[in-house]
């Protein structure tokens, strides 16, 4: 009797301890049907995270007893980490993580999901610190970018509804911040919002995301919004590495470091000089910023600026605001009450032409013109640089359309009047309105404020000579058509070298107030990998990436 109770417990014990192997060897294997990660990042320059996921365990497959949860490097406060499941608090531990790099594990203990069940598990991590950096096309701007943690394919089957929102910084007005372009899958926009405390949100949906993927999504703001101290500032690469160096040294290094390369150097700093808009404006935001006149759009084109004042100095002139005394110099006769509608730069523009003295005009207009590049970049935030252009472009060219497509001088002259600062947005202005006017052209009523020399006598068109203007049936009078494009054309010209001189020393002393030169610095902010060595190909240089989960 004793010898078959001994059997039996065996029997048992060997049954027990097969079952448990056999449970113990089954593979993790799980859907997410549902993920929502909240990112906040915080007017102290730390990020915090919220992280809600429902799992489907997968008969058959090992209990979800542990949830490995990577974090974008190690400077997180583990005291301010906080989990539960099913709205019951569990516990977090470090000592148990299996991912790669930085992060910690959820303990789900008693909470554990077994084969076939199904649980909500939710984590929160109030501070990780060092997750900004400068944002590479704007050194005003902070760039926050985040991948939120994955896990690895083998583990994960089917499709996740996957929403991450960023919460910006608190005060940030909704037009200041931009975000980066989304992940394949996702909308190319964000829905824009607000939260529970007013401050401005980015959300992305996806219907059909997948936990095992790896998505960046990203934003950039003013650093003004948070310490300058918690923006970090990593090493330059070296732009070439030693053998390279050998190389060169050993063919045309000499020739190209001491003939190419000032040469080279020589262009694109003339070229930069010319650049006076603000770096930042190429920042892409999306959508088309209307309602820009053709000034500005000539702004935001970067024109050459004696173009753009001539085409403030035409502005003027239109609205009856100034008046040309004389050409050479140019003087002007100013309004003494400013009609309505006239724009702020044409005001200021007509305050410099109050300085009688030369030196102080043209530090007046230099004044000026930085002040409306300013005000140009201020109305492009947010919105794409590259789509706002195509549009006026797309006005301007209608515009010459509308001309080159009249069937009569009348029509031809009073089209171009109706749209003459958008046509001078054409690169190709000058020999443009020359191939176009071709016969008479009707002056404008305006004509006689131009040129101070137009002095129309009505009388027959046969007493006047072929270069001076006759009166039409209208009561208008006419010019011929080459004479007309030569004084449109040589107004530009004679802007330039009558009031601000060299053109190029003129746009550099704006250009070094709007687009200065970046101060030289061993340190500069580039793309990297975050924490723990989990990989991230960051655009604008934020890398605040969480790393992949160890599977489970």
């Amino acid at each position: 009797m004793k010898k078959l109770i001994l059997i039996v417990l065996m029997v048992l014990l060997t049954a027990g301890l097969a079952t448990t192997a056999s449970a113990q060897d089954l593979p993790y294997y799980f859907q997410v049907d549902k993920e929502v990660v909240h990112v906040y990042w915080n007017s102290d320059g730390s990020m915090s995270l919220d992280y809600t996921w429902i799992f489907t365990n997968q008969t058959g497959s090992h209990e979800i007893d542990f949830v490995d949860v990577g974090m974008p490097n190690y400077n997180f406060d583990m005291s301010t980490v906080k989990a539960d499941v099913d709205g019951v608090p569990v516990s977090v531990s470090t000592s148990d993580y299996q991912g790669d790099g930085s992060g910690f594990a959820i303990v789900m203990g008693n909470k554990s999901i077994p084969a076939s069940g199904k649980g909500t598990v939710h984590v929160s991590v109030g501070k990780i610190t060092d997750v900004l950096y400068p944002d590479d096309n704007d050194e005003t701007y902070a760039s926050a970018v985040f991948a939120p943690t994955w896990f690895g394919s083998q583990y994960v089957t089917g499709l996740t509804d996957f929403t991450m929102t960023f919460h910006l910084p608190p005060d940030i007005a909704p037009e200041e911040p931009r975000w980066h372009e989304a992940p394949s899958g996702f909308p190319s926009e964000p829905a824009t919002g607000y939260d529970s405390n007013n401050r401005v949100t980015y959300t992305w949906h996806s219907p059909t995301a997948n936990a095992s993927s790896y998505y960046l999504f990203g934003s950039s703001f003013p650093s003004s919004f948070v310490p300058a101290d918690t923006i970090i500032v990593k090493p330059a690469e070296p732009w070439i590495d030693d053998d390279t160096i050998f190389s060169l040294c050993c063919g045309g290094f000499f020739v190209f470091m001491f003939l190419g390369l000032p040469a080279i150097t020589a262009i694109g700093a003339k070229k930069r000089k010319m650049q006076y808009l603000p770096p930042k404006v190429s920042i892409e935001g999306h959508g088309i910023k209307r309602g820009l006149t053709a000034v500005e759009s000539a702004i935001l084109m970067e024109q050459p600026l004696d173009k753009v004042l001539t085409m403030i100095l035409f502005g003027a002139i239109k609205k009856d605001a100034a008046k040309v005394l004389t050409r050479e110099p140019l003087k002007l006769e100013i309004t003494p009450t400013l009609p309505e509608g006239i724009h702020e730069y044409e005001k200021d523009f007509l305050e410099a032409f109050k300085e009688e003295e030369s030196p102080k005009r043209k530090r007046a207009l230099q004044d000026m013109m930085v002040k409306f590049v300013k005000s140009v970049s201020e109305k492009m935030r947010g919105f794409s640089r590259k789509e706002t252009i195509d549009y006026y472009k797309a006005i301007m060219e209608k515009a010459w359309a509308q001309i080159e497509a009249a069937d009569t001088p009348e029509v031809k002259s009073q089209k171009y009047d109706e749209a003459l600062e958008w046509t001078m947005l054409d690169k190709d202005y000058d020999d443009r309105t020359r191939r176009v006017f071709n016969g008479p052209v009707f002056l404008p009523r305006w004509w006689g404020s131009y040129d101070p020399t137009y002095h129309p006598i009505p009388t027959t068109a046969s007493s006047f000579p072929a270069s001076q203007a006759r009166p039409s049936a209208s009561g208008s009078s006419s010019l011929p058509g080459a004479d007309f494009a030569a004084q449109m054309v040589t107004g530009v010209q004679t802007f330039s070298q009558k009031t601000i001189g060299n053109i190029n020393t003129f746009t550099e002393k704006i250009t070094g107030t709007t687009n200065p030169p970046p101060k030289p610095s061993g340190r500069s902010g580039g793309s990297g990998r975050s924490g723990g060595g989990c990989a991230c190909a960051c655009a604008c240089a934020g890398c605040a990436c969480a790393c992949a989960g160890g599977g489970r």
